[in-house]
């Protein structure tokens, strides 16, 4: 498998595409006279072209640019590092809970740990633009392969993708703009709202319609969609239908779960090794990654951003891997209080606590809180990535061991399934956390407290902290503060709109079809 495939130099040609090939306007649907200027016609001529096209829908996932180090930025109101798709997600997943909390002073980032934001704040702004842009190059692609049964692979690829990011659309904002490869694009153009009912049941649609077509787990090309990864949207998003529609879908969570246990996967024996640079080889457990490679995705978001954003204080920056630290990301004191200890009991508990502070005063002191050294741009042999700058290692957004406690959950909320089974999967995560069997449960201890505190000890930092508050009941009721929550020390209960995030005004003064939920 080549860890290499989505190269960033693919993207000038795909973009160039982008809005080349599609036209709202038939006087513009003419070939220029100039040969040299690309369009579909000269630059799509074989599966490599289309091939180089699917990799923007997968580049678009990682990198905030057109060129190198995120240049010739996709979103023109942010700079192209903070605009990466998974530094945003990032953020927005993990800066308003109690796994993380940020020492810089960026604009409005604050707003996202003290759930005060705005439908002006840039960083949300920017989350949802590139939301609707990874769509837009998903679109693209579908509709100029909707005529070429050949390169139908491509097109189901796609559309996966594109699932993936209305799913992200419905979990972060429950309603937007809806388009497909149907709707041309053009300035007058004003997108329909879609509701989360409606985004719901077209997601399931539109999975259900590829799953088969998907290729099966772990044939694909490494990083590249298959039907695990249809199988991960639905299950989490059944997971979630009583936040997303009122209605609980634990039997079909169960349903989607059961496949991806039973789908070609198991769990890595070691934890550390799936958050490494050679975590390409874990795909015995990681479903889906955002591939990232230290020469061929240069950027200063993604996992960049990740590794270098979460070294500082007195952390020695090479047992990270890289040149150096920026001294941001670190975690609260209830998110450490999850463990037995910080001292390694629970090797999940990666906490870096010399000369940081447990209690945080200053925010914006890099050494109040403790840190965390989860993500490394170090082989598991100890070998350090192929630039110190650029990491190699790959978000693993999907996983194994997340959809074993999926399972365990949803059999607890009244799913159906078997209890037995549920308990035996915490019990394998526990072991390789804790290297036997010491710290095994029994049924009895299987509640639904424990279970989101284990989902913290398993899954911190992986882009799941946010939405299991808000199945929980957690993100911001006061039954479960945590230092910061709501811009005071202690943390405090906020306003329940803040379960969500606003469509931008930009956005809502420009398309008089979409609106916000109730509170915005």
């Amino acid at each position: 498998m080549d860890k290499k495939y989505f190269r960033t130099n693919y993207i000038m040609i795909t973009f160039a595409l982008l809005f080349a090939c599609v036209s709202c306007v038939d006087d513009l649907n003419t070939l220029p006279l100039d040969e040299d200027i690309k369009t579909g016609e000269n630059v799509l001529t074989d599966a490599e072209s289309y091939k180089q096209l699917l990799a923007k829908c997968y580049a678009g996932l990682i990198v905030g640019g057109q060129t190198g180090v995120d240049a010739d930025q996709d979103i023109s109101s942010i700079n192209g590092g903070f605009s990466s798709y998974l530094r945003l997600l990032w953020n927005h997943q993990e800066l308003p809970t109690d796994e993380a909390i940020c020492a810089w002073n960026d604009g409005n980032l604050r707003d996202l740990h003290d759930q005060d934001w705005t439908n002006s704040n840039e960083f949300v702004t920017a989350m949802y633009y590139r939301i609707t842009l990874q769509i837009a190059y998903c679109n693209n692609l579908i509709k100029l392969t909707s005529n070429k049964p050949e390169y139908k692979a491509f097109s189901d690829e796609a559309r996966a993708l594109r699932a993936l990011s209305y799913y992200h659309m419905l979990d972060m904002f429950g309603r937007g703009p809806f388009v497909t490869e149907e709707d041309e694009v053009g300035s007058f153009f004003f997108p329909e709202m879609a509701t989360q009912q409606e985004l719901f049941k077209y997601i399931k649609d539109e999975l259900e319609a590829i799953e088969t077509e998907l290729a099966d787990p772990r044939t694909n090309e490494y990083g590249r969609a298959d039907k695990g990864l249809a199988w991960a949207i639905l299950a989490k998003m059944y997971l979630n239908a009583e936040v997303y529609i009122g209605e609980p879908k634990y039997t079909e969570a169960i349903t989607y779960c059961n496949k991806i246990i039973n789908g070609a996967y198991s769990i890595e024996s070691d934890y550390a090794n799936l958050f490494l640079a050679d975590n390409h080889l874990r795909t015995n457990e990681i479903i889906f990654p955002i591939a990232a490679d230290g020469n061929s995705t240069q950027t200063w978001g993604g996992m960049t951003f990740l590794i270098h954003s979460t070294v500082g204080g007195d952390m020695p920056a090479s047992e990270s891997g890289i040149d150096g630290g920026w001294g941001g990301n670190r975690t609260t004191k209830a998110f450490v209080n999850l463990f037995p200890d910080a001292t390694g009991t629970d090797k999940r508990g990666m906490f870096y606590t010399e000369g940081q502070n447990l209690e945080i005063a200053d925010i914006f002191n890099f050494r109040d809180g403790y840190a965390l050294r989860k993500f490394k741009n170090i082989t598991s042999t100890g070998a350090v990535g192929s630039n110190l700058s650029f990491p190699d290692t790959d978000f693993p957004l999907y996983r194994l061991g997340d959809f074993y406690l999926m399972y365990a959950e949803a059999v607890v909320r009244g799913g159906g399934g078997d209890m037995t089974a549920a308990v035996g999967y915490i019990n394998e995560l526990r072991e390789r956390a804790y290297g036997d069997a010491t710290a095994n449960i029994v049924e009895a201890d299987l509640t639904l407290d424990f279970i989101l505190d284990e989902r913290g000890r398993e899954l911190y930092w992986e882009c799941h902290r946010r939405t299991d508050l808000v199945r929980f009941g957690k993100l911001t009721t006061g039954d479960y503060n945590w230092p910061w929550k709501g811009a005071v020390a202690d943390g405090k209960s906020t306003n329940a709109k803040y379960n969500v995030f606003p469509i931008p005004s930009s956005d809502i003064n420009a398309n008089p079809n979409l609106s916000n939920i109730s509170g915005y």
